[in-house]
């Protein structure tokens, strides 16, 4: 089984060398009746389908499959329900880490998060001094839930 591993951080921007470019990501979501996420993401000239399953701890289960360009489109105008996350991501490898980093666009402007995937739940990464608060835990933070709470009502 695919499995996600993930911690998430807030961002000191003034402390970040940030890459020339970044990849403009819009994603969003379909609803389900259970705790499995959908979602629909374009980022850069590619799209994907992700699936996740519930959160326990700092894992869960992800499967994410390449789809068309069009397809995405088609399934973000009529599946997806309400706004869309809209943010452009840099990549940045730290130590022996690639880092994420978000910076949110629309209603959720101002907002900076860095993520960074880890081989188990007990890996201690080497944080950048960029880094400030740790939210891994803070529902507020997972993008699925910037659409119904965005950034800008906080």
């Amino acid at each position: 089984m695919a499995q996600e591993i993930e911690r998430k951080f807030l961002v000191n921007m003034d402390k970040v060398d940030l890459p020339a470019q970044g990849l403009t990501i819009c994603q969003g979501y379909i609803k389900t009746a259970d705790k499995t996420t959908v979602r629909i993401r374009i980022m850069g000239d590619k799209a994907f389908l992700t699936l996740k399953g519930e959160t326990k701890g700092i894992s869960r289960s992800e499967f994410e499959y390449e789809i068309p360009v069009s397809d995405a489109r088609q399934m973000l105008n009529e599946l997806c329900t309400g706004p869309v996350v809209d943010k452009t991501r840099y990549l940045i490898t730290h130590k022996s880490h690639l880092w994420e980093l978000d910076i949110f666009a629309g209603d959720n402007e101002g907002l900076v998060v860095a993520e960074v995937e880890l081989d188990s739940e007990d890996e201690q990464p080497e944080l950048p001094d960029w880094v400030t608060e740790e939210v891994t835990g803070d529902k507020r933070y997972y993008n699925s839930n910037l659409l119904s709470n965005p950034f800008k009502n906080w």
